[in-house]
């Protein structure tokens, strides 16, 4: 028979953070100052694990006699429900953010910029489980939608992960009451 505490279910609150900061190590301690909350999304996240698989022919057998792995990727994907500048700035991978006159306005980065990735993290809401993307880059087009109510605007973000140095690209942590 299965196990019902291993059910996991909810939203959760995602997190990002520059490159290199401090990564939790248990479910307990709180977020490091540099990881800072994204705030509500439309329909919470997803996170999607691909893989590409090859058959290895040979001309004698009609199976294939191994098959390899040729690649792999992990995307992190969500809609902001909280339409600020700020979170413009990350959907479009950088930017400048300015405040005058109580004015707060975002102007895009130029197009030969070098887009920043960042660290993107996530905890349930039972604070039952942590997820950690070591390396994320926005690669979603961003599609805002602007519509009667109660539909309400949102900012659609697809980051990829990629390796970074001498680490895996995501950790994932449980409260060990479930395995």
């Amino acid at each position: 028979m299965g196990d019902p505490l291993a059910v996991r279910v909810g939203p959760g609150q995602l997190y990002i953070a520059p490159l290199g900061s401090t990564e939790p190590d248990d479910l307990a301690t709180a977020w490091d100052v540099a990881w800072t909350p994204l705030g509500y999304t439309d329909e919470g996240s997803s996170f999607v694990f691909e893989s590409s698989f090859e058959d290895v022919v040979v001309a004698e057998e009609l199976d294939p006699v191994a098959i390899v792995q040729t690649a792999r990727s992990a995307t992190v994907n969500f809609a902001l429900a909280e339409m600020t500048a700020t979170n413009m700035q990350r959907a479009f991978n950088g930017g400048d953010v300015s405040t005058a006159t109580g004015v707060v306005t975002f102007e895009p980065p130029d197009s030969d910029e070098t887009p920043t990735p960042v660290m993107l993290g996530w905890e349930s809401i039972d604070g039952f489980e942590r997820w950690v993307f070591r390396r994320c880059l926005q690669i979603g087009n961003v599609e805002v939608a602007r519509k009667r109510a109660p539909d309400k605007a949102t900012l659609p973000m697809s980051f990829r992960c990629t390796k970074p140095a001498g680490a895996a690209t995501f950790k994932f942590m449980h409260d060990e009451d479930y395995a």
